[in-house]
């Protein structure tokens, strides 16, 4: 098709008009094309004193990314926009083009994230709220069961006794949902992400590995790890712990418990390096999956089985937080299950520094793929 100079000015028109922002870079980051959505969203620094105008840093470092990788680079954040007003929430979308130029698509989706940081502050604010009552009640529940085995010897105590331990059981159980709210409003941006360290995976297995190993071996199953040993991934330690843990709790959860006559059951934790990722995968010999299922188990609260998440005391949370830990690193979670044989879950890690990435602000969320499909959004 032949651009004639009418269907150009209609074509820079229609660009013109449009709501998204609307930015084009060359290989050297120079603007050579901005609508006026663009120049109102700040992702273009005016000129200064002789000094031409240049794309936000920001815009800079993801167009960087697409012409490095030739991939989409997709990016979700709060851009600050004053003192007095509230930040600009914006979904950038950086395509690479030829010769070097990249177009950048910004959507303000600013309203988006009023309501979403409206939830996370009312999830904190109830969840701190509880802390208090659920404590209160734990403590009273194991005063009330220690009086009970100190004083009483009939029917009627031991009957107290069993309601006492209920009682402890599900304030337990309240005290764990509280926590992992918590710990859901901290990864979806309550608290400023953690600069990445160099995390050992070697000591991230053998801490959970500690941690669950009497809950597994009261049911009679073995955690067993293999693979490469001395990898090394990048982020934080402790939330790699908290969502490899989560991984390893599900599937001993999940797994039906064995006699202690009978073979253990297994649960095998692999450790692996690719060319791009550290790879820990969990795989269990449990009810698996519904086909159904795979697609929301990552939600927040969505149970498969509900009658079997109450027996087993999950909160629907866990694997919401593997997500979020996944993809503040960088990384992904994926499952693989068949009903009646078993699931596996693999974390895929950056297996170096992410020296390109973009500064963590608050809600980011940066995918990319060579299929053109988004992998995953906040």
């Amino acid at each position: 098709m032949e651009w004639t100079r009418s269907s150009k000015g209609l074509g820079r028109r229609s660009l013109d008009a449009l709501r998204v922002g609307v930015l084009v870079l060359d290989g050297e980051d120079r603007p050579v094309l901005v609508n006026p959505s663009a120049r109102e969203m700040g992702l273009l620094r005016p000129a200064v004193a002789g000094t031409p105008a240049v794309a936000h840093s920001l815009i800079r470092t993801l167009a960087g990314q697409a012409r490095r990788t030739g991939t989409r680079r997709e990016v979700e954040l709060d851009m600050p926009r004053g003192r007095e007003q509230e930040p600009l929430g914006v979904h950038i979308r950086a395509v690479a083009l030829d010769d070097g130029h990249v177009t950048i698509e910004a959507l303000d989706v600013t309203e988006s994230h009023r309501l979403n940081r409206m939830r996370r502050d009312f999830v904190a604010n109830v969840s701190h709220e509880l802390k208090t009552p659920v404590g209160a009640l734990q403590l009273l529940a194991e005063a009330l069961q220690e009086a009970i085995e100190d004083d009483g010897s009939g029917a009627d105590a031991a009957a107290a006794i069993r309601f006492a331990e209920r009682i402890r059981h599900e304030s337990n159980r309240l005290g764990r949902l509280v926590t992992e709210l918590l710990e859901l409003s901290r990864l979806q941006g309550g608290e400023p992400l953690p600069t990445p360290d160099p995390v050992m995976v070697d000591r991230v297995v053998a801490e959970v590995l500690d941690r669950t190993r009497t809950t597994a071996a009261a049911k009679n199953i073995e955690v067993q790890w293999s693979g490469k040993r001395g990898l090394t991934a990048f982020g934080s330690e402790s939330q790699l712990v908290t969502a490899l843990a989560n991984l390893v709790e599900n599937a001993i959860a999940y797994t039906p418990e064995r006699s202690a006559t009978s073979d253990p059951a297994e649960v095998k934790v692999m450790t692996a390096l690719t060319d791009e990722n550290v790879e820990i995968s969990v795989s269990d010999q449990g009810i698996g999956i519904d086909p159904k299922d795979l697609d929301r188990i990552f939600e927040r609260f969505y149970r498969a089985d509900r009658a079997r998440s109450r027996a087993t005391g999950g909160t629907g949370l866990g694997l919401a937080i593997v997500k979020h830990i996944a993809t503040n690193h960088g990384g992904i979670v994926d499952v693989r299950s068949s009903v009646g044989v078993g699931s596996t879950f693999t974390l895929r890690l950056p297996s170096r520094p992410l020296t390109d990435a973009l500064p963590l602000p608050e809600s980011i969320e940066v995918m990319a793929s060579t299929d053109g499909q988004t992998r995953g959004k906040h």
